[in-house]
């Protein structure tokens, strides 16, 4: 079955025709959790034997190229999108507009792929419930019958008018700003029809916990058919970088700078414990729209010698960071697995997170 043939073991030796679509990414200098994963089932794949075929925007195309993922007799790279919203400033209206030019830009792209793909051992992986990965997806699968379709559905995007990201966590509505509830609200919009669609049409979903696993399960989508993948970690680069002789950090944080992910909540922390241990060090390794807002709390806070702002980093560089901080925070109000701080806790480092839901599965 599917999953037997794409999974970890490669049965019969049947190669597949695996077409990735990830063409809603718009941050080159930025990885979310469902590019980390479809970089990883895209490398694991390729080495597998697998034909990769990639579709993506600009700037999807300069994180494959970060990731070896445009080398290889295997691995195809095509960019579909070229639409640049690459900076964390640009509006919310201005993102969306974006967004829906990535959508029809996309379409029109996968109404014209070739019908070679319209065989049993070919797949459509839309790499996230976003409609510049979606639609396009849907409309391959319907043009080419025979291709089986699977989409990664890595978070149900939270109710704004319940809440929004402090849900989980806390029992009162709350946003820090309109601009936060506004895009809550247009993520909210956007996974709603996208659920029912994907229950509808997809033919193998993977989502990251036992609880979203079981809002997709029903007579059509049987349960070996949604895949708990839990995240993609790497575990071979942390055994290239020794450990350091002394501890730099007391804590490390690593993830995007959003509202999602608790990191204005994390300052807040973090200047209660400069209360007690006015020594305490913290880094930080990620970016993001809160970028400016953590800055200037940093300041407020006077906590500029005790917090280290180091932007996105990866590879040996961030494992290197890992290895010199005691402990990982995961501050996240909202989630659905923790797959940023398992990167750390792969380097034999504890971690402290809100007591979430999804987590105690993951």
């Amino acid at each position: 079955m599917l999953v037997d043939i794409i999974g970890r073991v490669k049965i019969n030796n049947i190669k597949l025709t695996i077409n990735i679509i990830a063409n809603r990414i718009t941050e080159e200098s930025t990885l979310s959790g469902g590019e980390r994963i479809f970089i990883e089932f895209a490398r694991r794949w390729a080495q597998r034997g697998h034909q990769i075929n990639i579709f993506t925007s600009r700037e999807g195309g300069i994180v494959c190229s970060r990731y070896n993922l445009d080398k290889g007799d295997n691995i195809h790279l095509t960019i579909w999108s070229g639409c640049k919203n690459n900076k964390h400033e640009f509006s919310l209206w201005f993102s969306v507009l974006v967004y829906i030019h990535r959508t029809i830009e996309g379409s029109l792209k996968a109404m014209k792929m070739s019908k070679s793909f319209n065989d049993p051992k070919s797949i459509i992986f839309s790499s996230s419930p976003f409609w510049p990965d979606l639609i396009p997806a849907f409309i391959v699968k319907k043009r080419m019958k025979r291709t089986r379709l699977i989409v990664g559905f890595y978070l149900f995007a939270p109710n704004p008018f319940k809440g929004g990201y402090r849900t989980s966590y806390k029992n009162r509505f709350e946003f820090s700003t309109f601009k936060d509830w506004s895009r809550a609200l247009v993520l909210w919009i956007n996974h709603i029809p996208a659920y029912w669609q994907v229950k509808k049409r997809a033919d193998l979903v993977f989502v990251t916990n036992e609880m979203d696993r079981h809002r997709f399960i029903s007579q059509r989508l049987v349960s070996d058919r949604v895949i708990a993948v839990q995240g993609g970690v790497d575990t071979k680069t942390p055994m290239l970088v020794r450990e350091p002789k002394n501890k730099e950090y007391d804590a490390v944080f690593i993830g995007r700078f959003h509202p999602q992910k608790g990191v204005l909540e994390l300052i807040d922390i973090w200047g209660y414990i400069c209360e007690i241990r006015k020594n305490a060090k913290l880094a930080m390794i990620g970016n993001g729209p809160l970028e400016k807002d953590i800055e200037k709390k940093i300041n407020d806070f006077s906590l500029k010698n005790n917090v280290h702002l180091y932007g996105f980093k990866d590879g040996v560089e961030k494992i290197r960071i890992f290895k010199s901080s005691r402990v990982v925070l995961h501050p996240a109000v909202y989630d659905s697995g923790g797959m940023a701080a398992c990167e750390a806790m792969v380097c034999g480092l504890p971690g402290v997170s809100f007591d979430l839901p999804a987590l105690k599965t993951y």
